[in-house]
């Protein structure tokens, strides 16, 4: 397993930016998909964004397109979640997860394989709160 530790979460008014921090133990081998997965009171965890380690492919959710940018630091063995033009909607507690993937099509946030449970490593959270 991978180890995943999130820094960065906060309060903001709506309109602001958050940027969210995931330190990763170094692989022992293989390519994975890197995630952030979100969970709001009362709902179900969700996949917001996720990238591929093999190619550096992306996906997101369709709420968060166009307004969060997920990235890697390779030097700094950190997965990043820029997050713009934040919405009352985005408070949540965030975490960072991480699987091994064979392909990117294992990263893409819709269908089966997005599911939390696909996930086999997760970070602690880290809570976002976004106020109107």
């Amino acid at each position: 397993q991978v180890q995943l530790e999130e820094s960065g979460g906060g309060s903001v008014q709506a309109g602001g930016s958050l940027r969210l921090s995931c330190v990763h133990s170094t692989y022992t081998s293989g390519r994975y998909c890197m995630a952030w997965f979100r969970q709001a009171p009362g709902k179900e965890r969700e996949g917001v964004a996720s990238i591929y380690t093999g190619s550096g492919s992306t996906d997101y959710a369709d709420s968060v397109k166009g307004r969060f940018t997920v990235s890697r630091d390779n030097t700094k063995n950190t997965l990043e979640l820029q997050m713009d033009n934040l919405e009352p909607e985005d408070t949540a507690i965030y975490y960072c997860a991480a699987t091994p993937a064979g392909s990117g099509w294992w990263c893409r946030l819709q269908g089966p394989q997005a599911r939390p449970s696909e996930y086999s490593s997760w970070g602690q959270g880290t809570q976002v709160t976004v106020s109107s």
